[in-house]
């Protein structure tokens, strides 16, 4: 009888999220389960779009209250706060994220990570999807910014201003742009915008936005 090595975690990994990023647009998206039990927010489906509507000015610029305190990654909170909630164009500069603490932060073992809204607390992103954690980082170097793929959104939080393609909370926080490349849409987040979970907490991460998509942990 012959025998065969069973593949590494990281190879079995990989193809389960590759075949859910196929299935989530087929079936107008799908939810992850981690090699934990934990079962990640559902994910993929079609764009949901806005209008004006969901940024227009409210208690705290386009949101009802500020960034959340504590923003984890060494990301500033008065910066992020103007960011996400005063801003609607402007971003962090290129490879901002790559000076803080996120990728010595980052699991590499291939399972998604779930990012949040550093306003509301929502999940906004699930990733990586359909992609190891080493091309989403490679990806995101490339461009700048944190890059997010259509199976790796999650709809019921986040929309697109279809005259802008910019992309927002659906409760109003501002998280980057929509620019498309070869591969489809690519969601470009600033770091500030996002914000993560202290793995004490969860192994998920809540997003801010990267200060302009800010990436923010809780702590």
């Amino acid at each position: 009888m012959r025998l065969t090595r069973p593949l590494p975690r990281r190879v079995i990994l990989a193809g389960t999220t590759r075949a859910l990023a196929a299935s989530s647009m087929l079936l107008g998206g799908s939810s992850f389960v981690r090699a934990d039990g934990e079962v990640l927010p559902k994910t993929g489906g079609y764009m949901k779009f806005c209008d004006e509507e969901t940024m227009k000015p409210k208690t705290h610029g386009t949101s009802l209250a500020p960034v959340q305190p504590n923003l984890r990654w060494n990301v500033d909170g008065s910066t992020a706060d103007r960011i996400c909630n005063f801003n609607r164009k402007y971003a962090e500069y290129a490879g901002y994220w790559e000076t803080t603490s996120f990728l010595k932060e980052l699991s590499h073992e291939g399972e998604p990570i779930v990012y949040y809204d550093s306003v509301t607390g929502k999940p906004l992103f699930v990733a990586p999807i359909g992609r190891s954690m080493a091309e989403f980082i490679s990806e995101s170097r490339t461009h700048g910014w944190p890059s997010f793929r259509d199976q790796e959104v999650v709809w019921e939080n986040m929309r697109v201003l279809k005259a802008t393609g910019e992309a927002v909370s659906a409760d109003g926080t501002h998280l980057g742009h929509n620019l498309p490349d070869a591969k489809g849409n690519r969601y470009c987040i600033k770091c500030a915008r996002i914000k993560r979970r202290s793995p004490c907490i969860s192994r998920t991460a809540p997003f801010g936005v990267l200060a302009w998509l800010t990436w923010t942990l809780h702590v």
